[in-house]
């Protein structure tokens, strides 16, 4: 019997399984694309994604769902938002009755506006009391190459945490538990778009101050919508939150960062993400960040110029003229 499925074949769920399989876990690592399977069950390799990594012997590869299922007791959905719907019907057709299954994906679904478990749980609701979210300040070369990581497993169960903890934990990896799915998932999707806005800045040409003052000022408002929508304060403060936020606005790694200097830099959208191999998941959540925000009356001056350069032609420089000139303020006691 398997130990653990990755569903999804990028490179965050290329580093899961070299990880995994590093941990003594036998691993099945499932590609969307036959070719692609086939190239890294001969190669051991996924040159797409993580040419430097060579797979271990523990990873199986393969591109049907019913083997990489079969079996198994823990699933991990590594695809982006928008192949939850395809992961879901694996899960239905394949997967045996107990599996616990953990999203990792960091993101919002549109149009209505949901997050990866509440995606799958609407899916899948058999499986609803065994999902889990895995989420955090974690680059996948990063993992692979050995540095030290940690990362938070959420479950509103949290024994069920508890035991995808014990499982992936080891070598390099560190998780904690944590109970607050709602604000992991948030935290974890709306980041994207505040580094988004922290790479226009370096494309600007600004410097520390402005990325420090960005980064602080982003925290409070994914904390405000975070609260409204259910999250707890201490989520937005730790790993998932603060973590992972300083993580994609600053490391030269961030697929987010990179689109947004691009942007400051003068790049149109479509011109930018034609280049890109791996999705950048904050331009759809600033979208659906923008329209959570309005509709439960949160604050959000840098997702609301975030969505403006992006859907609405807004010149970057403008928008950080108007986010200066907004009206003076307290900063007050908590974050606002």
């Amino acid at each position: 019997m398997a130990d653990l499925a990755i569903l999804g074949a990028g490179s965050w769920g290329t580093s899961l399984a070299v990880h995994a399989a590093r941990q003594g876990l036998a691993v099945r690592l499932l590609f969307r694309r036959s070719d692609a399977a086939a190239a890294a069950a001969a190669t051991r390799v996924n040159s797409d994604y993580l040419p430097d990594a060579p797979l271990p012997d523990q990873v199986l590869v393969t591109a049907d769902p019913a083997t990489a299922l079969a079996g198994v007791d823990l699933a991990l959905v590594v695809t982006p938002v928008k192949g939850l719907d395809l992961a879901a019907r694996w899960l239905a057709e394949h997967a045996r009755e107990r599996v616990v299954v953990v999203t990792c994906a960091k993101g919002i679904r549109e149009p209505d506006l949901e997050t990866p478990t509440r995606v799958l749980a609407a899916a899948l609701p058999a499986l609803a009391r065994r999902l889990a979210v895995l989420s955090g300040p974690t680059f996948a070369r990063e993992l692979v190459r050995g540095d030290p990581t940690a990362a938070v497993v959420a479950a509103h169960d949290l024994g069920l945490a508890r035991q995808v903890q014990e499982r992936l934990s080891g070598g390099a990896l560190r998780l904690y538990t944590n109970e607050d799915v709602r604000g992991v998932e948030l935290a974890g999707a709306l980041k994207n778009v505040i580094a988004l806005a922290a790479g226009v800045v370096e494309g600007l040409g600004y410097g520390s101050n402005t990325t420090a003052a960005l980064i602080t000022r982003g925290l409070a408002e994914v904390t405000r919508l975070g609260l409204a929508l259910g999250g707890r304060p201490s989520t937005f403060a730790g790993l998932a939150g603060m973590g992972d936020l300083v993580l994609t606005c600053t490391g030269a790694l961030s697929r987010n960062r990179t689109v947004g200097r691009e942007l400051g830099r003068g790049r149109s959208l479509a011109e930018i993400t034609s280049s890109l191999k791996m999705v950048a998941e904050g331009v759809s959540t600033a979208a659906a960040a923008h329209r959570l925000a309005a509709r439960h009356g949160v604050e959000m001056p840098i997702v609301e110029q975030v969505a403006a350069i992006l859907f609405h032609g807004q010149s970057p420089a403008v928008a950080l003229a108007e986010l200066l000139a907004r009206q003076l303020r307290e900063e007050g006691p908590e974050v606002c």
